[in-house]
């Protein structure tokens, strides 16, 4: 199944349900490629007004910019079924012997190293995705800056959703040394990009309550 192909409904039903995929994974990188469209839309609404004629040609671009992230998230609501798909078959080897256990915990280990690296593209598109809302919110139309706000809290949130996902495959592989290696790139983007996120957040709030 084409997840983004699906209607919303159809999409929520599914990952509602006991079928392996989609999951947190997939939901995240949707989410974040919704979070993306927010900050474009504020591009959108900017171009073409005489107010913002001196932002328009950066506007453009980062309208470009963003294109490419949401169709890079897209594909990955995708490419995280596809990768879960291994891992969910490998759960169900046998380990009966020594032979069975040896292979079990190889395939075990390459599956787990695939299902690890679409979330953290994941998280690394929706990093990129919070450093332009930044833009968004700063540049663009003061109309849509509560659509900044809500497009980076989105991509906070698809952030952390995707992170989980590289924690608990990490937890699970035998190789320490790789995760450990995995799991402090997934932190060090957390720490920086969660503060970034929430200062953009608290801009646009504070923008939007004050007197």
């Amino acid at each position: 199944m084409d997840f983004v192909k699906e209607s919303c409904e159809d999409f929520v039903t599914v990952l509602a349900s006991k079928a392996p995929v989609p999951g947190g994974g997939g939901a995240s990188a949707l989410v974040g490629a919704i979070g993306a469209a927010l900050g474009n839309m504020v591009a959108s609404l900017t171009v073409g007004k005489k107010k913002y004629a001196d932002v328009e040609e950066h506007m453009y671009w980062l309208k470009e910019k963003t294109d490419k992230l949401q169709e890079e998230l897209l594909k990955l609501v995708g490419r995280d079924a596809e990768v879960f798909e291994p891992l969910s078959r490998a759960y169900g080897m046998p380990k009966d012997t020594e032979a069975e256990k040896a292979e079990k915990d190889r395939v075990m280990e390459a599956a787990l190293r695939d299902a690890c690296s679409v979330p953290m593209e994941i998280m690394h598109r929706c990093c990129e995705a919070i450093d332009l809302h930044k833009e968004f919110a700063e540049k663009g139309s003061a109309l849509a800056v509560s659509d900044a706000g809500v497009g980076v809290a989105f991509c906070k949130a698809a952030l952390q959703g995707a992170s989980l996902n590289v924690f608990i495959n990490t937890k699970a592989m035998k190789d320490k040394a790789y995760a450990d290696k995995i799991n402090r790139e997934a932190r060090s983007l957390l720490t920086k990009y969660e503060k970034i996120a929430d200062e953009i957040y608290n801009d646009v709030f504070v923008e939007l309550i004050k007197e």
